[in-house]
């Protein structure tokens, strides 16, 4: 029997890391070569879920491995891009540690979440809410570095109305992580104020 370890969607994953290393590597040399491999890293997001599916591979570690990279290539960018990107940096990082201490059916934990959270969250976010958010969160800082490194510049007067709009999917998120990690920080004491109470 495979490793968990050496399951093709981990090893997958482990690429992307290389890729955004690699990239982290060449961000003030080769802006063109940047864009290039944090892209491929990203496309290889869906690659990894895919193949985790089709060859039954799914895991906790490929989870928590498939966020992890997520969240180290978009704390790069951010930390990168503006004086304040460390505090996007540490919303995901939070927000991974909240959600992910629920196991690796997180998202299925959102029965009790208000209707816009709800509406976020719906189908693994596979709706138009869900689409925007997704994309405010990944594609938001890639068409950010690329816009301030003046690259394509007679692609901008397209990208500024992208941009809001991502703009705004980004922002949204942040209020539904913010939500996830109010709810964790109530839930943190719940057993210990039940036992207080049968007491």
């Amino acid at each position: 029997m495979t490793s968990v370890y050496l399951y093709v969607p981990n090893l997958i994953g482990y690429g992307r890391l290389l890729l955004i290393l690699a990239a982290w590597w060449v961000w003030d040399s080769h802006p063109a070569l940047f864009v290039w491999l944090y892209s491929t890293a990203a496309i290889l997001d869906a690659v990894d879920g895919i193949a985790a599916r089709q060859l039954n591979q799914t895991s906790g570690f490929g989870a928590w491995l498939d966020v992890v990279v997520d969240n180290i290539g978009r704390s790069m960018l951010w930390c990168g891009l503006v004086r304040w990107g460390w505090m996007v940096a540490v919303l995901e990082w939070c927000t991974f540690a909240c959600t992910h201490s629920k196991g690796t059916d997180w998202k299925e934990s959102f029965s009790k979440a208000p209707f816009w959270v709800k509406t976020v969250m719906a189908n693994g976010f596979k709706q138009p809410t869900g689409a925007v958010v997704i994309a405010g969160l990944h594609v938001l800082p890639i068409v950010h570095y690329g816009m301030q490194r003046n690259m394509l510049p007679w692609l901008h007067p397209l990208l500024y109305p992208v941009r809001a709009v991502l703009a705004v999917g980004r922002l949204v998120c942040a209020a539904t992580e913010c939500w996830c990690i109010v709810e964790h920080i109530r839930h943190l004491d719940m057993p210990a104020v039940k036992a207080e109470k049968s007491q």
